[in-house]
């Protein structure tokens, strides 16, 4: 082809055409292979490398991108599978429980030793005197500054104001820095878990709270049983 005829149909053909051209044609090269070692693609070294060279380098990219990919998923599945072990063992202590104080001893050991929290609180709902150890009975008359935290009816997470840090955790409270708030209800307000930590960020607005709904479900569930055995 002469160096006329090569002017002319590049004048002719667009990048979008070649483009276009080889698109729809992948074994284009495969056809011309002599092609191959003419072309040259700039390197980010600032050397030209043949087109095989780039296509490899590419393919070794991506490869390398989709094993990272891959070990992510499979870390992520290590940790579900260590989460359900978690969640089940502590839904089945749960579950076993006969008592109030059996509840809040299979809530904080759960908790605390399980899913590291640096201490929890579970308190009780009622007008009543009830007989616990180990639970903080509020009257629902007076719960003051965590009203807003119970009539929510949902989990949160992030830092207490310093009058709800203090009325749930009590003496602890001066060591809490962020905590997770479960309301429990079961057709009315039972009472409310917390669990503390005593790190500023371990529990923040963005977390998502899934697994808080489904432990305030179960814990709710076991509450109201236990209660409307107590009644007289």
């Amino acid at each position: 082809m002469s160096d006329e005829a090569v002017v002319e149909m590049s004048n002719t053909l667009s990048e979008a055409d070649v483009a276009e051209f080889l698109a729809h044609n992948p074994d284009f090269f495969c056809r011309h292979s002599n092609l191959l070692a003419k072309l040259n693609v700039p390197h980010e070294s600032g050397r030209a490398i043949s087109l095989v060279e780039r296509q490899t380098s590419l393919l070794r990219e991506k490869n390398e991108r989709l094993n990272e990919h891959l070990s992510d998923l499979i870390e992520a599945a290590r940790y579900n599978d260590l989460q359900f072990e978690k969640t089940k063992r502590m839904v089945l202590s749960l579950l076993d429980c006969m008592t109030l104080d059996e509840i809040a001893i299979a809530i904080k050991e759960s908790l605390c030793d399980d899913f590291h929290g640096d201490t929890t609180a579970l308190l009780l709902f009622s007008q009543q005197p009830v007989d616990t150890n180990n639970l903080r009975v509020i009257d629902p008359r007076q719960l003051g500054p965590i009203t807003p935290l119970v009539d929510s009816n949902l989990p949160s997470c992030g830092q207490l104001t310093r009058e709800q840090n203090a009325f749930i955790f009590d003496e602890m409270a001066i060591r809490v820095q962020s905590a997770a708030v479960v309301p429990l209800v079961k057709g009315e307000a039972l009472g409310l878990l917390a669990i503390g930590s005593f790190e500023a960020g371990y529990f923040h607005s963005g977390q998502g709270t899934v697994f808080l709904s489904y432990v305030g479900e179960v814990l709710s569930r076991v509450l109201s049983r236990v209660l409307h055995h107590l009644e007289p």
